[in-house]
C-alpha cells in the first residue's frame, strides 16, 4: 500500500499556481513526476502524492524545481482566474478514475506525437545532409573536371608547339641535306669536264712513240701520241625515302615471346569486362557516367553503409559487381550490410566469394583476408553453427595472431561449444 504524501502548500495569483511539496530524506528524479493538464502526480515509493486539479493548466510552459527535500512547481494556468481550492472538492470515484486514465492516455498521445515528431526531424536531417553530400559530391567532381579540362588544354598546346617545332626542325634538315646534295653533285660534274678537256701527255716509262724521217726535211721528225680513253664515272645515285611499316599492337611495349600469353590473357579479360557492361546495356541508359564506375559506386556504399542505410549500400555493391564482379572488397562490403540486415546466408557467400578473389595470400590482402573470416564466422555463430564459425575465427587468429579482439571471440565461442556439448 502507498504512503499519501498529504502535507503540502500552496498559493497562487490570476495566472499562476506555486505548489510546494517537502520531501525530507528522499531522493527524487523529473521521472518520478507525472503531469498533465488537470493531474499530477509524484511517485517516490513507497510514498505517492496525486493532485487532480480545480481548472486546466499549460503542462508544456509549467515546471519543477527539485532541491533540499522539495519539489517546487510552478503551474500556468490555461485561463486567468482565482482558483477555489487547489484540487476538485466532492469529486466521485469514478471521475477521479476517468481523470486519472485520460491523463495517462493523454501523456501517451503526446509521447507518441514527440516521437513522430522526431522521426520526421531526424529524416529531414539524413535528407539534408545526404543533400549537402551529394552538393559537395557534384562540387568536388566538377572542380576535378575542370581541373582535368585545363590540364587537357594545357598539354594540347604543348603537343602542337612540339609538332610545330619538329617540322621546323625537319624542314631546315631538309634544305640542308638538299644544299649539301647539290653542292656535291656539282663538284663532281666540275671535275668530270676538266678531265674530259686535259690533254694527257704519255710518260716515257709507260709509252713508248716510234720517229721516222720525213722527205724534204732532213733531221726533223713528226712525233703521234696515242690516243688515251676516258675514264668512265658512273652517274650520281638518286635520293629516296625508305618507308617501314610495323605490325599494329595494343601495348605500347616490344613484342616478346615471354609475354604473349600474359598479354593474351589480359586482352581476353577486357574483352570479357566489356560484354559483362554492355549484356545489359538498356538498364544502365539512364545512369550517369560516375554512376557506371564501380569505384565510385563502392564509395557510395560505403557512405550509405556509415549513415544506418543498408539497403542502399546493399544496392550501390549490386550494381558495382554487376559492372565488375572481380573486385573482393565489393563482396566483403555486402557482407557486412547482409550481418546489418541479418541475411546470414548471403553473409556467408559474399565473405566465400570475397576470399576466393583474395588468392593469392599476400601481405597487402591480409587485412581484407582477417575481415572475410571475422564476417564468415560471425554468420555462422548466429546461426548457431559454432563449429565452423570457431574454424573462421581460428583462420583469421593464424593471419593476424596479435589481434586480441578476435581472440576474445573465439575463446568465447569454445566456451559456448563446451557448453553445448556439456548440455547434450
Amino acid at each position: 500500500m502507498p504512503v499519501w504524501l498529504r502535507e503540502y502548500s500552496w498559493r497562487q495569483t490570476g495566472s499562476v499556481v506555486y505548489l510546494s511539496l517537502p520531501l525530507r530524506g528522499l531522493r527524487v528524479s523529473p521521472a518520478n513526476i507525472f503531469c498533465t493538464d488537470q493531474y499530477l502526480k509524484v511517485s517516490v515509493p513507497p510514498f505517492l502524492f496525486e493532485a487532480f486539479l480545480y481548472a486546466s493548466i499549460d503542462d508544456t510552459n509549467s515546471t519543477a524545481k527539485i532541491g533540499d527535500g522539495i519539489i517546487f512547481f510552478t503551474l500556468y494556468k490555461k485561463e486567468v482566474a482565482m482558483w477555489d481550492s487547489l484540487t476538485l472538492a466532492n469529486a466521485s470515484k469514478e471521475k477521479l478514475q476517468y481523470l486519472r486514465q485520460n491523463a495517462v492516455l493523454k501523456a501517451q498521445k503526446k509521447a507518441k506525437e514527440e516521437t513522430e515528431a522526431k522521426k520526421v526531424t531526424k529524416q529531414e536531417h539524413k535528407k539534408y545532409a545526404l543533400e549537402a553530400t551529394m552538393k559537395l559530391e557534384e562540387a568536388e567532381r566538377k572542380r576535378i573536371e575542370d581541373l582535368k579540362e585545363k590540364e587537357r588544354q594545357k598539354v594540347t598546346k604543348e603537343l602542337e608547339l612540339w609538332k610545330k617545332q619538329q617540322k621546323e626542325a625537319e624542314k631546315q634538315n631538309r634544305v640542308q641535306k638538299e644544299g649539301k646534295l647539290h653542292q656535291e653533285v656539282q663538284q663532281f660534274n666540275e671535275k668530270k669536264n676538266g678531265k674530259t678537256n686535259i690533254s694527257r701527255i704519255p710518260n716515257e716509262g709507260t709509252s713508248k712513240t716510234r720517229l721516222k724521217p720525213t722527205k724534204g726535211c732532213h733531221g726533223s721528225y713528226s712525233m703521234f701520241s696515242e690516243n688515251l680513253k676516258d675514264e668512265q664515272l658512273p652517274a650520281p645515285r638518286s635520293a629516296a625515302t625508305i618507308k617501314t611499316n610495323f605490325t599494329s599492337r595494343v601495348f605500347p611495349t616490344p613484342l616478346r615471346e615471354s609475354r604473349i600469353a600474359e598479354e593474351e590473357e589480359w586482352l581476353h579479360k577486357q574483352a570479357e569486362a566489356r560484354r559483362t557492361v554492355n549484356a545489359d546495356l538498356s538498364e544502365l541508359e539512364d545512369l550517369k557516367e560516375e554512376e557506371k564506375n564501380p569505384d565510385w559506386l563502392k564509395d557510395k556504399g560505403n557512405k550509405m553503409f556509415a549513415t544506418g542505410n543498408y539497403l542502399a549500400a546493399v544496392n550501390a555493391y549490386n550494381l558495382a559487381i554487376r559492372l565488375n564482379n572481380k573486385l573482393p572488397l565489393l563482396y566483403l562490403n555486402r557482407a557486412a550490410c547482409h550481418l546489418k540486415l541479418r541475411n546470414l546466408h548471403k553473409a556467408i557467400e559474399d565473405s566465400s566469394k570475397a576470399l576466393e578473389l583474395l588468392t593469392p595470400p599476400v601481405p597487402d590482402n591480409k587485412s581484407a583476408r582477417v575481415k572475410a573470416y571475422v564476417r564468415r564466422g560471425t554468420a555462422f555463430c548466429q546461426l548457431e553453427l559454432y563449429t565452423e564459425g570457431l574454424q573462421d575465427y581460428e583462420a583469421a587468429l593464424k593471419i593476424d595472431p596479435k589481434n586480441e579482439a578476435i581472440g576474445k571471440d573465439a575463446e568465447k565461442i569454445r566456451c559456448l561449444i563446451q557448453g553445448t556439448t556439456q548440455d547434450s
